[in-house]
């Protein structure tokens, strides 16, 4: 049977001040955990990097919140909109990188574990060693098991990840729209996206 208005006060005129300010804590408390429990959690990614290395972040948290049930979304702007292309060609280099690891992906345990520090001078004059990283860094994802770029992708679009393109980036690098994947949800600018940045749990800018 439904409490009325009328009976809820009645109930409450008889109580002390302080049972009233116990009652009304409870029921807040109880309000709130109601409200957190229907609410669903939000991410709001920039993504502004294209370098194969600098891809994995975005597609990494965004698959694993969409995976929690969390509405996601990513902006690509500037070099990040590499990542929408229907061809990935993503490089990744050491040059002004010095926290990346040069580590060989072949060979016994004790020389895979050495940290092969390059010197800026030889990573400049040395032809095609961008490539061999490159290389090099695939071999070791493909050995430590983790998925592509590619791969990463594909799961974002199955778990309803909203992936969106800077169109100021697209106009001032000259793009056109064919080159990038159908699953681009939206084609809008930054005062667009800013909202959903604002109404957002989290919001990260990688």
């Amino acid at each position: 049977m439904a409490i009325t208005e009328v009976d809820l006060k009645g109930a409450l005129a008889g109580l002390t001040q302080s049972e009233l300010d116990q009652w009304f804590d409870q029921s807040f408390d109880r309000k709130m955990a109601e409200r957190e429990a229907a609410h669903t959690p939000s991410l709001a990614i920039i993504a502004t990097k294209g370098t194969m290395d600098m891809a994995y972040p975005p597609f990494i948290l965004a698959s694993t919140a969409a995976a929690l049930g969390w509405d996601v979304s990513i902006f690509f702007t500037f070099y990040g909109l590499e990542l929408l292309k229907k061809d990935l060609d993503l490089n990744v280099t050491p040059i002004g990188n010095p926290a990346m690891p040069m580590k060989m992906p072949f060979g016994p345990q004790w020389f895979q574990g050495i940290n092969w520090n390059m010197p800026n001078a030889l990573i400049n004059n040395m032809p095609g060693f961008e490539g061999m990283t490159k290389g090099l860094f695939n071999k070791t994802l493909k050995n430590k098991g983790v998925a592509s770029i590619s791969e990463l992708r594909e799961i974002c679009a199955e778990t309803d990840v909203k992936m969106v393109a800077c169109q100021m980036t697209v106009d001032l690098f000259g793009y056109d729209q064919n080159e990038f994947i159908p699953e681009v949800n939206e084609w809008i600018g930054a005062t667009s996206f800013l909202p959903v940045a604002a109404s957002s749990d989290v919001t990260l800018f990688v």
